[in-house]
Parts: C-alpha cells; structure tokens; sequence
C-alpha cells in the first residue's frame, strides 16, 4: 500500500462557495417553496469551504485509490436550539418546520407571551434547476451550548402544545447565513481508473433482494466499497432491502426504475462508468399473447418512490412516499428472497425454460433454483388465468431504455444502481430535485429537511479522465456537519466530476476499506441497507 499526506491548499476556487448561483427572492418552479414576502431578497455565499487541514491518499490497487479530506474549520462550534414543527395552515398539507411568515409569527408570539426566548427566521434556498428560493419562516427557541442544555426548554414548547426537537444549527443548509459556512466536514473519496485497474467493480444485493445487509458485511473480502441506491426501508412499504429504483446486478435486471431518475450504469468490470437517464418495461408473452408487466421482485400494490404507470396517488417519482396500485402484474426470480409475497392474486410458476409449472390460485411460493414467477393481483388476476390456460410456455422479458428510447446494452458486467437526484451534468451543477421527485405539492418539510439541511451523502460520478469517483461526506455530528444537496453538487465539480448522481444517504452513507468501515455513520452504529458498490481482487 502506497501512502501519502500533505496540507491541503486553498484554491483559487474554494471548495463549496458554490460560486454563481446567486440567490434571489423569486420562486422557482418548485411547489415546495412558498411566496416570498416583498422586499425580502438576500445575496447567497454557502457551504464549509477547503480551508488549512491535510488530506491522505492511499492506492489500494493499480488503479485504485482511496483519500481522505478533512475540510472546513475544524475547530467551529455551533449553538444548538430547539426547531419546531408548524402548522401548515392547510388540511391538504403537512405540518413541517416551515410555514408561512404570517403562521410563523402568530406562534412566535404566543412562546414570547410565555416567556419562551423564541425568534422567527426566513429561510431560502438556492435555487437549483428546477426548485428552490424563497422556503418559508420558522420558529425557534433559544440557543445552547449542548445539546443537554435545551432540554428544559423543549419541555416547555411541548406544554405549550407544539411538536418540537433539539437541533444543531451547524447542520442548516441555509447558505445566506456566513457564520454557516465553515463548519467541519469528513470525505472519503475511492477513484478507479478502468486504464489500470484490473479488479472488478461490482453491485451487490447481498443475500437476497428482500433483505438487507450492511455494507461492511457486503464488502467484505474487498478492497473497498460504498452504500449504493435507495431501498424499502420497512415492511409497511413493501420488501425492506428492495431497490426503490433501477437494480441491474452482473447483467441481470432485477429491479424497475423509478419514472426515468438518473441511474449510475457501470459497464465494465474494471469501472467503467456513466450517469444515464433510464425507463423500464417488462412484459410476459406467448405467441401473440401479451401482458405488461408493472415490476420485478417486489410487493405487488406497494411502489416505493412511486414514478410507476397507473399508480395513486401519482405516476411521478416522489421520493419516500410509498404509491399504491391495487392491480399489478409482477415477476420474480429466486433471488428475491426465501418465498414470493403471499395473499390474494394469482401465480403461475415457471421453469428455467419458461414452461408453466403450476398455476396457483394464491400468491407466495418457493422459488427453486432456476425457477421464475409471476403474480397478478386485482383485477391483472383473472387476465393471467386467462393467459396460463392458453399456453404451457411463457417468455419473461425486460430491458432499461435510454433517453433517446435505445435500449441498454447488458453484458455479464453491467451494473445499474439507482439515485437521485442528478447533481452535476457535462461538467455544471445541475440539480434535479423537482423532477426527481424531492419536491412535495403536500409537503414542505420533505424539500427542506432532505435537500436543503446537512446530511450525511453518497454519491458517485466520473471525471474528465473517464475515472469512477465514489464519494462520503460524513454528517448530522458536531464533528461534520454534512452538506445540503446543493454543496453536495459543488462538492463533486471541485472534485473534477463531470457527470454525478446522488445515491442512498443519511444514515446509509458508509465507506469501506480492507474490510473495515472508514467514516462515521450519523446513527452511531452502521445501518443494514440494500445494496452496495463492491470493488474487489480479480479472481484469475
């Protein structure tokens, strides 16, 4: 192992001042923000920029390199306060931690009456591609040296009948605020140049698809890997450790997109990389008889992150909103898990050749090695008695279709890991948070809480030489505060990436090196998630 370290410089374009994206007050097309007051415009610096500190660089591999970044000034504190949580004003949307101004001055005013040290505060965001500006105010109470200190006060709020929580206010996303900017940050970086790398660069499931595993667990044996796409994170929403989004593993397509959200596409076994813009279909068919099918390998009627066709209460990605379609055609292979969902439905089992084995008047079964299925709920079941009566033969197909309708070539290295939203595209910030689905008509708090505050992130990219860049930045600690997905996107184009993605983050976000996890996860304790960047030895 090779290993060097040495100051980090300033560079004449510091890390994360996010230069030219000038906020001003009026909205972009983004329901998330709420109409700006007149005569309320402010200027934007934002993010924890490079400053004095050393980063670390190791290869791992010809080809392979893993670097550590300390950024930002270490040695920054925040107060801490107590945050709360607003009424919306509207029955059709949901309480958040930011209202109207009129809201959030009317209950400013009554913490004041009770002696309560409450203030309001205008919130904007940067403007992205397709969202951001003018948030709405909110209201807090207070400011603490720790956290422990805002206990009290908490406890008062809540008597007074408002639903609050301690907050760190180094973890705000808002970028007017200067005395925001500096704070801690920790990155890991893993670069692979497919020129001279000779492992293999792989996506992993673990086990089975309906399961989760941590990453450290799937990586290890390896010389590195990452947390990777988003997953079903509870049983109320469908298989936990099922792709929320596109899955292509070792060439095998095992999971649908999400509308068309951008996907990271590896295509090679030593790292070649690109960001696309994919759709899905999928159909059974026999002769002339065909039927579309709305997904694989997960529970019918529950579509996490929606973007599906026919689905309710939208066809639309919305991101961590389960969408629900009472009539769906689904398949599944064995590496879904121990047994198919069960419950009402229909399901025909196949094969390796597609030959019809049984046909079940219920769903769930074990799928032997080789074997498919699959399930119709609804009224799609009927159809596909139907469809089994006429045939002994079925024939399973499905592909990942381009922007420009051409289909995804799969060969036995191609791996396709879902994400989102874009971050960086031909070498420019672009942000797509709105048509991502980050943006809610009946929720303000998601594009607040997920893109605008610090959080831990993931992400992934390729740079001007055509290398794979796999990206952590550590976040909600004191010790690094985590980036708002807008310096998230500055992050990846100060480290030269031209195209970029943002994967599964929060308490996801975990990098390993030689078995061992490397960053910090913001949970404490690593959490078991659904699939994972692996980079491994070649075996000859």
């Amino acid at each position: 192992m090779n290993t060097r370290s040495r100051p980090r410089q300033h560079r004449s374009t510091a890390l994360l001042t996010l230069a030219g994206l000038a906020l001003t007050a009026s909205l972009v097309s983004g329901p998330a923000a709420l109409a700006a007051p007149a005569g309320s415009g402010s200027a934007i610096s934002a993010g924890p920029r490079v400053g004095a500190g050393e980063d670390t660089t190791h290869e791992l591999a010809p080809g392979l390199t893993h670097t550590i970044l300390k950024l930002g000034d270490r040695s920054a504190v925040y107060p801490w306060t107590v945050q709360l949580t607003l009424p919306s004003g509207d029955p059709g949307v949901k309480d958040s931690n930011v209202s109207t101004q009129e809201i959030a001055e009317g209950v400013n005013a009554q913490l004041r009456e009770t002696g309560l040290d409450a203030r309001t505060e205008r919130v904007d965001s940067l403007i992205l591609a397709d969202a951001g500006g003018y948030l709405g105010h909110r209201v807090r109470v207070g400011a603490f040296a720790a956290q422990k200190d805002a206990t009290s006060v908490l406890a008062a709020v809540k008597t007074a009948g408002y639903g609050a929580g301690t907050w760190y206010t180094g973890w705000d996303g808002d970028s007017a605020r200067v005395d925001q900017a500096d704070g801690p940050l920790d990155v890991q970086v893993l670069t692979v140049d497919p020129r001279t790398f000779r492992g293999e660069v792989e996506a992993t499931f673990g086990q089975d698809i309906e399961s989760t595993e941590t990453t450290s667990a799937m990586a290890q044996d390896s010389l590195a890997g990452v947390n990777a796409g988003f997953f079903v994170f509870g049983p109320e929403h469908g298989a936990p450790g099922d792709p929320a989004g596109a899955g292509a593993y070792d060439g095998r397509i095992l999971s649908e997109t999400v509308g068309q959200r951008p996907a990271l596409v590896i295509d090679h076994r030593y790292g070649r990389a690109r960001v696309e813009r994919l759709t899905w279909d999928g159909s059974i068919s026999s002769g002339a008889l065909e039927i579309g099918l709305d997904g694989l390998n997960r529970v019918p009627g529950l579509i996490r992150n929606c973007g599906g066709v026919g689905d309710s209460p939208t066809d639309a990605p919305m991101h961590d909103v389960t969408c629900n379609d009472a009539d769906e055609t689904i398949a599944f292979t064995a590496d879904f898990g121990p047994a198919t969902p069960s419950g009402s439905g229909r399901e025909l089992v196949l094969d390796p050749l597609g030959k019809i084995l049984e046909v079940k008047t219920s769903r769930g079964t074990v799928l032997a090695e080789g074997q498919t299925s699959v399930q119709a709920t609804g009224s799609n079941a009927e159809e596909l008695s139907q469809f089994a009566a006429s045939t002994r033969y079925v024939d399973v197909t499905n592909r990942y279709l381009d922007e420009d309708g051409h289909v995804l070539r799969m060969t036995p290295h191609t791996q396709v890991l879902n994400g989102g939203p874009m971050l960086v595209q031909d070498g420019q910030v672009h942000v797509s948070a709105a048509r991502d689905g980050m943006v809610h008509q009946d929720n303000p708090g998601m594009f607040y809480g997920w893109v605008h505050q610090r959080n831990p992130r993931t992400l992934a990219g390729i740079d001007d030489q055509g290398r794979l860049v796999l990206i952590t930045a550590d976040g909600r600690q004191t010790g690094s505060v985590g980036l708002s997905i807008a310096e998230t996107a500055q992050l990846a184009t100060e480290l030269g990436l031209r195209d970029a993605i943002n994967l599964d983050g929060g308490g996801s976000t975990a990098m390993v090196v030689g078995g061992q996890l490397t960053n910090s996860p913001s949970g404490g304790t690593e959490r078991a998630v659904g699939d994972a960047i692996v980079i491994r030895k070649r075996v000859a």
